[in-house]
């Protein structure tokens, strides 16, 4: 606690890692305030959904609204902030983050898959194109996932620490 000194604390990782639910408990441990990216981003744009923002703007569009986001968070103290999971593809994002600290949560790709699969990919815009019949939904999961890991994975590992 005295080494954060009330730095802000950022969680990355891959969607469904559970930055989220991670981050509230962390919060609530370290007296912290509690923010999830996306939800600001939600708000900032009046619509309900991050899937709605992707389909009826685009993904540029909350990316460049998430980049806003951070950057107000940015210059406050004493925050845990849950980030969707592709926020580190963007080098102005890691430039907010690295007033605080990050924390990439490292999830195995068949858990992070089994999860979604129980839950649906109605509220994962980059999944949602994978509801196809043909396909289990683990199975599919997976195959996104996999693709989405490489192309973050080294954007992941720019984070301050790593809990697998």
């Amino acid at each position: 606690m005295f080494h954060l000194n009330g730095r802000c604390i950022y969680l990355v990782g891959m969607m469904g890692s559970g930055k989220s639910t991670v981050g509230k408990i962390l919060a609530e441990v370290l007296g912290y305030s509690f923010f999830d990216s996306d939800n600001l981003v939600e708000q900032a744009v009046g619509m309900s959904s991050v899937a709605q923002i992707f389909k009826i703007h685009s993904e540029a569009f909350f990316r460049e609204n998430e980049s806003n986001v951070l950057r107000d968070l940015s210059s406050m103290r004493r925050l845990v902030v849950a980030t969707g999971g592709g926020a580190v593809i963007r080098p102005i994002n890691w430039n907010y983050m690295k007033k605080g600290l990050s924390v990439w949560l490292e999830v195995p790709l068949d858990a992070l898959a089994k999860r979604i699969a129980q839950v649906g990919t109605a509220s994962r815009p980059l999944l949602e194109d994978l509801d196809q019949p043909s396909d289990d939904p683990y199975t599919a999961a997976f195959t996104k996932l996999s693709m989405l890991a490489e192309q973050r994975v080294e954007a992941y590992a720019n984070a301050d620490a790593r809990v697998s």
